[in-house]
Protein backbone atom coordinates (compact mmCIF):
# COMPACT_ATOMS: atom_id res chain seq x y z
CA UNK A 1 0.00 0.00 0.00
CA UNK A 2 1.64 3.46 -0.96
CA UNK A 3 1.62 6.55 1.31
CA UNK A 4 -1.72 8.48 -0.43
CA UNK A 5 -3.93 5.26 0.04
CA UNK A 6 -2.40 4.68 3.67
CA UNK A 7 -3.33 8.06 4.09
CA UNK A 8 -6.58 7.86 2.90
CA UNK A 9 -7.82 4.72 4.80
CA UNK A 10 -6.68 6.42 7.53
CA UNK A 11 -8.58 9.38 7.25
CA UNK A 12 -12.02 7.20 6.50
CA UNK A 13 -11.54 5.32 9.49
CA UNK A 14 -11.64 8.84 11.18
CA UNK A 15 -14.22 10.42 9.80
CA UNK A 16 -16.47 7.23 10.66
CA UNK A 17 -16.17 8.70 14.01
CA UNK A 18 -16.46 12.26 14.05
CA UNK A 19 -19.71 12.78 14.61
CA UNK A 20 -19.68 16.73 15.12
CA UNK A 21 -17.99 19.04 12.09
CA UNK A 22 -16.73 21.39 15.14
CA UNK A 23 -14.20 20.18 17.71
CA UNK A 24 -14.21 23.00 19.77
CA UNK A 25 -15.38 21.63 23.49
CA UNK A 26 -19.25 23.13 23.37
CA UNK A 27 -19.35 23.63 27.74
CA UNK A 28 -17.13 24.24 30.17
CA UNK A 29 -15.79 20.68 32.03
CA UNK A 30 -16.46 18.98 28.90
CA UNK A 31 -13.14 16.72 27.62
CA UNK A 32 -10.52 18.95 26.14
CA UNK A 33 -10.38 18.04 22.54
CA UNK A 34 -6.65 18.09 21.03
CA UNK A 35 -5.22 17.24 17.72
CA UNK A 36 -1.18 16.73 17.10
CA UNK A 37 0.60 17.95 14.55
CA UNK A 38 3.72 15.39 14.28
CA UNK A 39 3.30 12.10 15.33
CA UNK A 40 6.76 11.01 16.03
CA UNK A 41 8.19 10.05 19.41
CA UNK A 42 7.49 12.75 21.23
CA UNK A 43 4.54 13.93 19.72
CA UNK A 44 2.59 10.71 20.67
CA UNK A 45 4.23 10.79 24.47
CA UNK A 46 2.66 14.59 24.87
CA UNK A 47 -0.74 13.22 23.29
CA UNK A 48 -0.62 10.45 25.76
CA UNK A 49 -0.12 12.44 28.42
CA UNK A 50 -2.57 14.69 28.38
CA UNK A 51 -5.37 11.63 27.74
CA UNK A 52 -3.90 10.39 30.96
CA UNK A 53 -3.62 13.56 32.97
CA UNK A 54 -6.24 15.82 31.48
CA UNK A 55 -8.58 13.46 30.49
CA UNK A 56 -8.27 14.85 26.77
CA UNK A 57 -9.91 13.13 23.51
CA UNK A 58 -7.35 12.83 20.54
CA UNK A 59 -9.86 14.14 17.81
CA UNK A 60 -7.05 14.89 14.93
CA UNK A 61 -3.45 13.20 14.04
CA UNK A 62 -1.36 14.79 11.26
CA UNK A 63 1.83 13.82 9.98
CA UNK A 64 3.45 13.11 6.46
CA UNK A 65 4.66 9.82 7.82
CA UNK A 66 2.00 7.44 7.38
CA UNK A 67 3.85 5.18 9.91
CA UNK A 68 3.55 7.69 12.65
CA UNK A 69 -0.03 8.04 11.82
CA UNK A 70 -0.95 4.44 12.09
CA UNK A 71 1.51 4.24 15.48
CA UNK A 72 -0.45 7.16 17.02
CA UNK A 73 -3.99 5.69 16.08
CA UNK A 74 -2.77 2.91 18.15
CA UNK A 75 -1.34 5.00 21.45
CA UNK A 76 -4.91 7.05 21.13
CA UNK A 77 -6.60 4.01 21.02
CA UNK A 78 -5.23 2.73 24.49
CA UNK A 79 -7.63 5.68 26.30
CA UNK A 80 -10.53 6.84 24.10
CA UNK A 81 -13.30 4.47 21.83
CA UNK A 82 -12.84 7.33 19.05
CA UNK A 83 -11.02 7.24 15.68
CA UNK A 84 -9.34 10.22 14.97
CA UNK A 85 -9.15 11.62 11.39
CA UNK A 86 -6.28 11.99 10.46
CA UNK A 87 -4.30 13.88 7.44
CA UNK A 88 -1.11 14.46 5.80
CA UNK A 89 -1.15 18.55 5.77
CA UNK A 90 -1.31 20.18 8.82
CA UNK A 91 -3.49 23.26 7.07
CA UNK A 92 -6.37 20.75 6.97
CA UNK A 93 -6.16 19.83 10.64
CA UNK A 94 -7.13 23.23 11.70
CA UNK A 95 -9.69 23.69 9.05
CA UNK A 96 -11.46 22.49 12.02
CA UNK A 97 -9.36 23.19 15.05
CA UNK A 98 -9.10 21.35 18.61
CA UNK A 99 -9.09 23.21 21.87
CA UNK A 100 -5.23 21.55 21.99
CA UNK A 101 -2.58 21.33 19.36
CA UNK A 102 0.41 19.22 20.17
CA UNK A 103 3.23 20.33 18.56
CA UNK A 104 5.65 17.45 17.52
CA UNK A 105 7.39 18.25 14.54
CA UNK A 106 10.93 18.11 13.46
CA UNK A 107 12.79 21.54 14.60
CA UNK A 108 12.00 23.42 10.87
CA UNK A 109 8.27 22.85 10.81
CA UNK A 110 7.56 24.39 14.31
CA UNK A 111 6.65 28.02 13.78
CA UNK A 112 4.55 27.86 11.08
CA UNK A 113 1.52 25.12 12.50
CA UNK A 114 2.07 26.40 15.86
CA UNK A 115 1.43 30.20 14.81
CA UNK A 116 -1.54 28.58 12.86
CA UNK A 117 -2.88 26.51 15.35
CA UNK A 118 -2.97 30.27 17.75
CA UNK A 119 -4.90 31.84 14.60
CA UNK A 120 -7.45 28.82 14.31
CA UNK A 121 -8.12 29.64 18.23
CA UNK A 122 -6.32 26.61 20.03
CA UNK A 123 -3.60 26.44 22.61
CA UNK A 124 -0.39 24.58 21.88
CA UNK A 125 1.80 22.23 23.58
CA UNK A 126 5.40 22.75 21.66
CA UNK A 127 8.41 21.36 21.48
CA UNK A 128 11.71 22.81 22.14
CA UNK A 129 14.03 24.46 20.36
CA UNK A 130 10.66 26.45 18.97
CA UNK A 131 12.09 27.22 16.02
CA UNK A 132 15.42 27.11 13.70
CA UNK A 133 16.08 30.99 13.66
CA UNK A 134 15.44 33.73 15.84
CA UNK A 135 12.74 35.47 14.22
CA UNK A 136 10.57 32.53 14.47
CA UNK A 137 10.85 32.81 17.98
CA UNK A 138 9.75 36.69 17.65
CA UNK A 139 7.04 35.47 15.47
CA UNK A 140 5.64 32.77 18.05
CA UNK A 141 5.54 35.08 21.15
CA UNK A 142 4.05 37.64 18.98
CA UNK A 143 1.46 35.46 18.39
CA UNK A 144 0.34 33.98 21.89
CA UNK A 145 -0.18 37.46 22.97
CA UNK A 146 -1.98 38.86 20.31
CA UNK A 147 -4.63 35.86 20.35
CA UNK A 148 -4.44 35.28 24.17
CA UNK A 149 -3.14 32.03 23.61
CA UNK A 150 -1.58 29.75 26.27
CA UNK A 151 1.36 28.20 24.69
CA UNK A 152 3.46 25.19 27.12
CA UNK A 153 6.85 24.78 25.60
CA UNK A 154 8.36 21.10 26.37
CA UNK A 155 11.32 22.25 28.79
CA UNK A 156 10.08 19.89 31.06
CA UNK A 157 12.46 20.71 34.00
CA UNK A 158 10.62 23.36 35.15
CA UNK A 159 7.62 21.43 36.20
CA UNK A 160 10.37 18.88 38.37
CA UNK A 161 10.36 19.19 42.23
CA UNK A 162 13.63 18.60 42.65
CA UNK A 163 14.68 22.01 41.20
CA UNK A 164 12.10 23.91 43.39
CA UNK A 165 13.83 22.20 46.65
CA UNK A 166 17.40 23.07 45.18
CA UNK A 167 16.93 26.84 44.17
CA UNK A 168 15.13 27.20 47.68
CA UNK A 169 17.75 24.83 49.42
CA UNK A 170 21.12 26.22 47.88
CA UNK A 171 20.21 29.46 45.86
CA UNK A 172 17.18 31.58 47.14
CA UNK A 173 19.20 30.71 50.65
CA UNK A 174 22.26 31.76 50.13
CA UNK A 175 24.19 28.63 50.74
CA UNK A 176 25.94 28.76 47.80
CA UNK A 177 27.25 31.91 48.05
CA UNK A 178 27.61 34.64 45.14
CA UNK A 179 27.59 32.78 41.96
CA UNK A 180 30.62 33.40 39.46
CA UNK A 181 29.86 31.01 37.29
CA UNK A 182 27.96 28.48 35.32
CA UNK A 183 28.19 26.17 33.25
CA UNK A 184 26.21 23.34 31.13
CA UNK A 185 27.72 20.48 28.96
CA UNK A 186 26.20 17.48 27.12
CA UNK A 187 29.28 14.98 26.04
CA UNK A 188 26.39 12.52 24.57
CA UNK A 189 27.12 10.93 21.30
CA UNK A 190 24.09 12.13 19.75
CA UNK A 191 24.10 9.79 16.82
CA UNK A 192 26.43 11.69 14.64
CA UNK A 193 29.08 9.34 13.73
CA UNK A 194 29.27 7.49 10.85
CA UNK A 195 27.75 8.18 7.05
CA UNK A 196 24.29 7.52 5.59
CA UNK A 197 24.07 7.51 1.41
CA UNK A 198 21.50 9.10 -0.13
CA UNK A 199 18.21 6.64 -0.77
CA UNK A 200 14.99 6.80 -2.35
CA UNK A 201 12.43 8.30 0.20
CA UNK A 202 9.64 5.34 1.71
CA UNK A 203 6.62 5.04 -0.36
CA UNK A 204 4.66 6.38 2.86
CA UNK A 205 6.24 9.23 3.34
CA UNK A 206 5.80 12.26 1.58
CA UNK A 207 9.11 13.84 1.81
CA UNK A 208 7.90 17.12 -0.56
CA UNK A 209 5.82 18.21 2.36
CA UNK A 210 8.03 16.69 5.11
CA UNK A 211 10.94 18.96 3.91
CA UNK A 212 8.23 21.95 3.88
CA UNK A 213 10.21 25.45 4.16
CA UNK A 214 13.58 23.54 4.75
CA UNK A 215 16.14 23.70 2.27
CA UNK A 216 15.46 20.08 -0.48
CA UNK A 217 18.11 17.83 0.68
CA UNK A 218 18.55 14.09 -0.93
CA UNK A 219 16.49 11.75 1.65
CA UNK A 220 18.82 9.78 3.95
CA UNK A 221 17.57 6.32 5.64
CA UNK A 222 16.21 7.31 8.99
CA UNK A 223 15.67 10.83 8.51
CA UNK A 224 11.84 10.51 9.00
CA UNK A 225 12.66 8.73 12.55
CA UNK A 226 15.36 11.36 14.11
CA UNK A 227 18.13 11.59 12.22
CA UNK A 228 17.02 14.92 10.50
CA UNK A 229 18.83 16.34 13.66
CA UNK A 230 22.69 15.35 12.38
CA UNK A 231 21.60 18.23 9.66
CA UNK A 232 21.77 22.17 10.08
CA UNK A 233 19.26 21.82 7.43
CA UNK A 234 16.21 20.81 9.77
CA UNK A 235 17.94 22.09 13.35
CA UNK A 236 20.75 23.70 15.60
CA UNK A 237 23.04 20.49 16.07
CA UNK A 238 23.06 19.63 19.26
CA UNK A 239 23.23 22.97 21.40
CA UNK A 240 19.90 23.85 19.70
CA UNK A 241 18.81 20.36 20.67
CA UNK A 242 20.46 19.14 24.41
CA UNK A 243 21.56 22.81 25.15
CA UNK A 244 18.62 24.25 24.90
CA UNK A 245 16.89 21.81 27.80
CA UNK A 246 20.04 22.98 30.04
CA UNK A 247 20.53 26.59 29.52
CA UNK A 248 17.19 26.76 30.22
CA UNK A 249 17.43 25.18 33.20
CA UNK A 250 20.16 27.81 34.72
CA UNK A 251 18.25 30.61 33.73
CA UNK A 252 15.12 29.06 35.19
CA UNK A 253 17.23 28.36 38.76
CA UNK A 254 19.04 31.78 38.55
CA UNK A 255 16.43 33.82 36.79
CA UNK A 256 17.96 34.84 34.12
CA UNK A 257 17.24 37.09 31.22
CA UNK A 258 18.36 37.99 27.74
CA UNK A 259 22.11 37.58 27.46
CA UNK A 260 24.62 40.98 27.14
CA UNK A 261 26.43 38.93 24.54
CA UNK A 262 27.20 35.31 22.69
CA UNK A 263 30.37 33.96 21.87
CA UNK A 264 31.33 30.23 20.71
CA UNK A 265 34.08 28.44 18.81
CA UNK A 266 33.87 24.59 17.89
CA UNK A 267 33.36 22.80 14.22
CA UNK A 268 33.60 19.37 13.42
CA UNK A 269 37.11 18.47 14.62
CA UNK A 270 37.41 14.36 14.95
CA UNK A 271 34.39 13.05 13.55
CA UNK A 272 35.34 13.87 10.04
CA UNK A 273 34.40 11.00 8.51
CA UNK A 274 30.34 11.10 9.04
CA UNK A 275 28.03 12.68 6.86
CA UNK A 276 26.42 14.84 9.53
CA UNK A 277 27.10 18.45 9.77
CA UNK A 278 26.37 19.90 12.61
CA UNK A 279 29.35 20.47 15.11
CA UNK A 280 30.62 17.42 17.52
CA UNK A 281 32.63 19.90 19.38
CA UNK A 282 31.57 23.24 20.56
CA UNK A 283 32.31 25.84 23.36
CA UNK A 284 29.70 28.97 23.40
CA UNK A 285 29.70 31.76 26.28
CA UNK A 286 26.10 33.37 27.12
CA UNK A 287 27.57 36.78 29.25
CA UNK A 288 25.54 38.25 31.53
CA UNK A 289 26.22 41.68 33.69
CA UNK A 290 27.25 38.84 36.93
CA UNK A 291 28.99 36.00 35.40
CA UNK A 292 28.85 33.84 32.00
CA UNK A 293 26.84 31.02 31.64
CA UNK A 294 29.05 28.38 29.09
CA UNK A 295 27.80 25.08 26.79
CA UNK A 296 30.32 22.51 25.99
CA UNK A 297 29.81 19.55 24.04
CA UNK A 298 31.41 16.89 22.76
CA UNK A 299 30.16 13.87 20.64
CA UNK A 300 33.39 11.96 20.94
CA UNK A 301 36.00 10.46 23.12
CA UNK A 302 35.72 9.29 27.06
CA UNK A 303 33.00 11.79 28.86
CA UNK A 304 34.83 13.81 31.74
CA UNK A 305 32.05 13.19 33.89
CA UNK A 306 31.86 10.28 36.40
CA UNK A 307 28.59 8.45 36.88
CA UNK A 308 26.75 5.01 35.86
CA UNK A 309 24.11 6.72 33.50
CA UNK A 310 23.84 8.54 30.52
CA UNK A 311 22.18 11.77 32.44
CA UNK A 312 25.00 11.98 34.17
CA UNK A 313 26.63 13.46 30.96
CA UNK A 314 24.61 16.03 30.86
CA UNK A 315 23.92 18.60 33.02
CA UNK A 316 24.48 21.90 34.89
CA UNK A 317 26.98 22.90 37.09
CA UNK A 318 26.47 26.15 39.26
CA UNK A 319 30.01 27.55 40.76
CA UNK A 320 29.74 29.98 43.90
CA UNK A 321 32.02 31.38 46.33
CA UNK A 322 31.00 29.21 48.92
CA UNK A 323 30.26 25.78 47.05
CA UNK A 324 29.82 23.90 44.30
CA UNK A 325 25.99 23.17 42.92
CA UNK A 326 26.05 19.80 40.14
CA UNK A 327 22.43 18.77 38.72
CA UNK A 328 21.66 16.10 35.92
CA UNK A 329 17.99 14.95 35.72
CA UNK A 330 17.84 12.97 38.21
CA UNK A 331 20.17 14.26 41.20
CA UNK A 332 22.01 16.60 42.42
CA UNK A 333 25.08 17.36 44.47
CA UNK A 334 25.80 20.20 46.83
CA UNK A 335 29.77 20.60 47.93
CA UNK A 336 30.38 23.14 50.09
CA UNK A 337 33.86 24.56 49.78
CA UNK A 338 34.81 24.87 53.29
CA UNK A 339 34.01 22.28 56.09
CA UNK A 340 30.90 20.03 56.05
CA UNK A 341 30.12 16.85 53.84
CA UNK A 342 28.60 17.09 50.30
CA UNK A 343 24.93 17.37 49.97
CA UNK A 344 23.70 14.64 47.25
CA UNK A 345 20.10 13.43 46.24
CA UNK A 346 18.52 11.06 43.25
CA UNK A 347 15.58 10.38 41.91
CA UNK A 348 16.38 6.58 41.18
CA UNK A 349 17.05 6.04 44.63
CA UNK A 350 14.53 5.34 47.28
CA UNK A 351 16.70 6.87 50.21
CA UNK A 352 18.37 9.70 47.84
CA UNK A 353 21.52 8.13 48.25
CA UNK A 354 23.28 8.34 44.76
CA UNK A 355 24.67 4.82 45.86
CA UNK A 356 21.60 2.89 46.15
CA UNK A 357 20.25 4.29 42.36
CA UNK A 358 17.65 2.25 40.77
CA UNK A 359 18.27 2.67 37.09
CA UNK A 360 15.05 0.79 35.77
CA UNK A 361 12.91 3.58 37.69
CA UNK A 362 13.59 6.26 35.21
CA UNK A 363 11.31 5.74 32.69
CA UNK A 364 8.69 6.03 35.44
CA UNK A 365 10.61 8.86 36.83
CA UNK A 366 10.39 10.66 32.96
CA UNK A 367 6.72 10.07 32.57
CA UNK A 368 6.03 11.89 36.17
CA UNK A 369 8.20 14.56 35.04
CA UNK A 370 6.00 15.11 31.57
CA UNK A 371 2.59 14.78 33.79
CA UNK A 372 3.41 17.59 36.17
CA UNK A 373 4.38 19.36 32.58
CA UNK A 374 1.24 18.54 31.53
CA UNK A 375 -0.77 19.60 34.94
CA UNK A 376 1.18 23.07 35.10
CA UNK A 377 -0.20 23.48 31.03
CA UNK A 378 -3.82 22.60 31.70
CA UNK A 379 -4.06 24.66 34.77
CA UNK A 380 -2.69 27.95 33.13
CA UNK A 381 -5.58 26.97 30.00
CA UNK A 382 -7.89 26.79 33.20
CA UNK A 383 -7.16 30.49 34.65
CA UNK A 384 -6.11 32.08 31.05
CA UNK A 385 -2.45 32.31 32.75
CA UNK A 386 1.17 31.56 31.59
CA UNK A 387 2.40 28.03 32.16
CA UNK A 388 5.91 27.57 33.84
CA UNK A 389 7.36 27.38 30.19
CA UNK A 390 5.60 29.99 28.54
CA UNK A 391 6.87 30.93 25.26
CA UNK A 392 8.62 34.15 25.83
CA UNK A 393 10.71 32.39 27.84
CA UNK A 394 11.08 29.31 25.93
CA UNK A 395 12.03 32.11 23.09
CA UNK A 396 15.36 33.71 25.09
CA UNK A 397 16.57 30.11 25.80
CA UNK A 398 15.87 28.46 22.14
CA UNK A 399 17.15 31.71 20.33
CA UNK A 400 20.12 32.38 22.84
CA UNK A 401 21.34 28.74 21.33
CA UNK A 402 20.61 29.47 17.76
CA UNK A 403 22.47 33.24 18.38
CA UNK A 404 25.58 30.76 20.07
CA UNK A 405 25.84 28.89 16.34
CA UNK A 406 25.58 32.10 14.52
CA UNK A 407 28.31 33.61 16.17
CA UNK A 408 30.53 30.53 15.60
CA UNK A 409 29.71 30.88 11.84
CA UNK A 410 29.94 34.43 11.78
CA UNK A 411 33.30 34.25 14.07
CA UNK A 412 32.79 37.27 16.50
CA UNK A 413 30.27 37.64 19.53
CA UNK A 414 26.87 39.09 18.86
CA UNK A 415 24.55 41.03 21.17
CA UNK A 416 20.74 40.72 20.49
CA UNK A 417 18.77 43.21 20.93
CA UNK A 418 15.20 42.02 21.64
CA UNK A 419 13.26 45.39 21.82
CA UNK A 420 14.41 46.39 18.19
CA UNK A 421 15.18 42.46 16.84
CA UNK A 422 18.30 43.44 15.77
CA UNK A 423 22.26 42.96 16.53
CA UNK A 424 22.63 46.31 16.75
CA UNK A 425 26.18 47.81 14.38
CA UNK A 426 26.01 44.33 12.65
CA UNK A 427 23.88 44.36 9.44
CA UNK A 428 25.29 40.77 7.87
CA UNK A 429 24.25 39.41 10.95
CA UNK A 430 21.05 40.92 11.78
CA UNK A 431 20.03 39.90 8.38
CA UNK A 432 20.70 36.21 9.37
CA UNK A 433 17.90 35.92 12.19
CA UNK A 434 15.84 34.55 9.82
CA UNK A 435 16.42 31.62 7.73
CA UNK A 436 15.50 31.89 3.82
CA UNK A 437 12.17 29.81 3.60
CA UNK A 438 11.90 27.20 0.99
CA UNK A 439 8.45 28.32 -1.42
CA UNK A 440 5.63 28.85 -1.40
CA UNK A 441 6.44 28.65 2.32
CA UNK A 442 6.78 32.30 3.78
CA UNK A 443 8.47 33.07 7.02
CA UNK A 444 6.51 34.28 9.76
CA UNK A 445 7.38 38.19 10.68
CA UNK A 446 5.93 39.24 14.22
CA UNK A 447 4.55 42.06 12.94
CA UNK A 448 2.12 40.45 10.53
CA UNK A 449 1.03 37.25 12.60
Amino acid sequence: MNRRSFVSTLAAAGAVAASSRRLLAATPGARPTVGVIGCGWLGVVNMENLQIVGGAEVVSLCDPYAVHLKQALETAAKHQSRVPRTFADYRELLAEPPEIVVIGTPDHWHALPAIAAMQAGADVHLEKPIGVDVLEGEALVAAARKYQRVVQVNTQRRSLPMYAEVKAKYLASGRLGTIGHVETFCYLGMGRSGRLDPAPAPADLDYELWTGPAPMQPFKPGMERGRWRRYQAFGNGVVGDMGVHMFDLARHLLDLGWPTSISSTGGIFVETDSDANITDTQHCVFQYPEFAVTWEHRTWGVPPVPGPHWTDQWGVRILGSKGTLTLTSLRYEFTPIEGGRSEAMHLCAPDGDPAHADFSKFQELFQQNLHEHTRDFLAARATRGRPCADIADAHISSSSCVLANLAQELGRPLAYDPATRTIPGDAEATARLARAYRGPWEHPHPDRV
